[in-house]
């Protein structure tokens, strides 16, 4: 299993943009899921969009629109997109592997087993 080990965190301005790194384990089933959760200060953890290892995805509202999930299954890393990030997407930002009970998507697995250290995004106004 390959080490969940997140990067491409930073700081921006309002209406900036980042993408996130996570190299993931190579896919040996299409339903296998993968995610991407974020906490921000004082806040609890949330699931911010899931992919599995055949591109479905989903998002949680806030970011529909904004944000993309997807992977490179050729170079077995999974990537988030931010596009006009806000001062409300300020957080730390996990990726997340093996997902359990995911039905609905992989935004709704009850519990993920594999945890990168997280990634730290700050969006100044």
């Amino acid at each position: 299993r390959v080490p969940l080990v997140e990067s491409g965190g930073g700081s921006v301005e309002t209406g900036g943009s980042l993408r996130l790194s996570c190299p993931v384990s190579e896919c040996s089933y299409s339903d296998y899921c993968m995610a991407w959760f974020r906490q921000g200060p004082g806040k609890e953890r949330e699931v911010v969009a899931g992919i599995d290892c055949a591109g479905r995805t989903t998002y949680t509202a806030s970011v529909k629109g904004r944000f993309t999930i997807s992977r490179d299954n050729a170079k077995n890393i999974m990537y988030l997109e931010m596009n006009s990030l806000k001062p409300e997407d300020t957080a730390m930002y996990y990726c997340a592997a093996d997902g359990v009970y995911c039905v609905g998507g992989c935004s709704r697995c009850t519990q993920y087993n594999y945890w990168g250290q997280g990634t730290q995004v700050t969006v100044s106004s």
